[in-house]
């Protein structure tokens, strides 16, 4: 077994341990740095296989925006430090199931796969051809990826004010030390007001 072997080994045992300990972690802000953790091996397997462009692009877009928005999210929630519920058996014992199908999925088409090497030449990964084909409508462009990363950051945003969201109470309750309950009437209202914004 040779130095790249257990790179690679390295990688995957950081992405898939970072994604297990993710999804079963009952603590929201230890599962927002586990998925960090996984998304960061994923960039570094980029790196493995000399796509820099692709890890620079993970590392920017997922690490570096929407983790930590998540996390950032996290920290204005109420109840950041409390243990999450326990999903229900039959949530959890359907989320397994759909994983594991998504997995033989995934490789029964990579195992039908032929990859044959293509004769032409890569194009050199300079700024202007990145730019080219970033921005291009042709066929082989990447304006749609690059407007739905896009829209894909507005979700994440989106979804970070939604769950930092804070009802403010009047302040003679608080000054009383009453336990504060908010009405049905007044989330409403936030629901109404989060889907007109949208």
């Amino acid at each position: 077994m040779n130095a790249s072997t257990v790179i690679f080994y390295i990688l995957a045992a950081l992405i898939l341990g970072g994604a297990i300990l993710s999804v079963t972690s009952r603590k929201i802000f230890r599962a927002a740095i586990y998925l960090l953790f996984s998304l960061i091996g994923i960039a570094g397997l980029y790196f493995y296989l000399n796509y820099e462009f692709i890890a620079a692009v993970q590392v920017i877009v997922y690490v570096g925006g929407i983790v930590v928005l998540i996390i950032f999210s996290v920290f204005l929630t109420h109840e950041s430090g409390k243990d999450m519920k326990k999903p229900a058996l039959g949530r959890a014992l359907f989320s397994f199931l759909a994983a594991a199908f998504a997995c033989a999925l995934t490789m029964s088409l990579i195992m039908k796969q032929q990859f044959i090497p293509t004769p032409n030449a890569a194009i050199e990964p300079s700024v202007n051809n990145i730019g080219t084909q970033m921005l291009s409508t042709t066929q082989f462009g990447y304006i749609l990826p690059f407007e739905v990363v896009s829209m894909l950051l507005l979700a994440a945003m989106i979804g970070c004010i939604v769950i930092a969201i804070k009802v403010k109470a009047p302040e003679n309750i608080i000054a009383a030390g009453h336990e504060l309950k908010v009405p049905d009437d007044i989330n409403e209202e936030i629901e109404e007001q989060i889907n007109a914004s949208l």
